[in-house]
């Protein structure tokens, strides 16, 4: 079968039904093994494990968990396992149902459920349906960090004591982080702090570091924008004389592309301030393939584009 194709339900409980019934599915040559569906996720695990557990993620870098699909390799990964992490919140729209059933079998944890629900940003007034884009906001990313952690101690008990050492580092790490975040927001001027995407993936970073953000598409890429869409986002840049926007690694450019000849068309002088890191990390070299890297090239990028 081609890894691009979709899982069949029958072959999905086939393998993890044989993979829950060894007395030890993961180990190999006595390590610990943790599967996470994003680069970031795993990150966040490498940095709680260090040398004691293989650690890989499902997504390459680049990659749309929203649109991202399970192959027969990413089965095969879950059901070899010792623990599973996911983002929840619907981030892994299309893997939803692999999670599900696989979490019949193995310990499947989705991060966010470290997070009180009071914390996150609610996209209807009904129903159990939030902003996924947490890892923006670092102290939010905190919680997801000790969640990970409590379950790798629970379910890795000899290296307990070494995984809450690292933990407790990492954590001090983001702290730093946040603090370094919240300054160099602070110099951008407030009448500049608009930050224009093509999906909303920073409202989370938008509430705890005090900038407005404004995105054609909706939380989710699958959302598709219209040229009515376009028009309204054109006339707000026009009318609040917004100079720079900018696109996302892991989304098209022909969304924010549209918008920018919109704005010229206008006769609105208008640049693309440059690629965000939204929905994945960087690839190897990019100076953004760990969650800190990637947070201050995002940083980088807004500050240099906005002052």
């Amino acid at each position: 079968m081609s890894r691009h194709h979709h899982v069949p339900s029958i072959l999905l409980l086939l393998l993890l039904a044989v993979g829950g019934c060894r007395p030890e599915p993961a180990k190999r040559n006595g390590r610990f093994t943790v599967v996470a569906t994003t680069g970031i996720i795993a990150d966040a695990v490498r940095n709680i494990t260090k040398d004691s557990a293989d650690v890989s993620a499902l997504m390459l870098a680049g990659v749309d968990p929203h649109l991202y699909k399970a192959t027969v390799r990413d089965i095969e990964a879950i059901a070899g396992a010792d623990v599973v992490f996911y983002g929840g919140l619907h981030l892994e729209g299309k893997m939803q149902d692999v999670l599900r059933k696989a979490g019949r079998f193995k310990t499947i944890v989705a991060v966010t459920d470290g997070i009180s629900r009071q914390k996150l940003i609610r996209l209807t007034e009904t129903g159990d349906n939030y902003d996924p884009h947490i890892w923006f906001d670092v102290q939010l990313w905190r919680q997801c960090v000790r969640q990970m952690s409590r379950t790798l101690q629970e379910n890795d008990a000899p290296n307990a004591g070494y995984y809450q050492q690292n933990t407790e580092t990492y954590l001090r790490k983001l702290d730093s982080l946040d603090a370094e975040t919240k300054n160099s927001i602070s110099r951008i001027p407030e009448t500049r702090r608009v930050l224009i995407t093509a999906h909303d993936a920073f409202e989370y970073f938008g509430r705890a570091y005090d900038m407005e953000v404004k995105g054609l598409q909706g939380i989710s890429t699958l959302s598709e924008y219209g040229l009515k869409d376009v028009t309204l986002m054109v006339d707000m840049i026009v009318r609040r004389d917004i100079r720079a926007i900018f696109v996302e690694t892991s989304v098209p450019r022909k969304a924010i592309e549209a918008v920018t000849e919109g704005c010229r068309a206008r006769g609105h002088p208008i640049v693309i301030g440059g690629n965000l890191y939204s929905d994945a990390l960087g690839g190897p070299g990019s100076g953004a393939d760990t969650y800190e890297g990637m947070v201050l090239a995002n940083l980088r990028t807004i500050t240099e584009s906005l002052k």
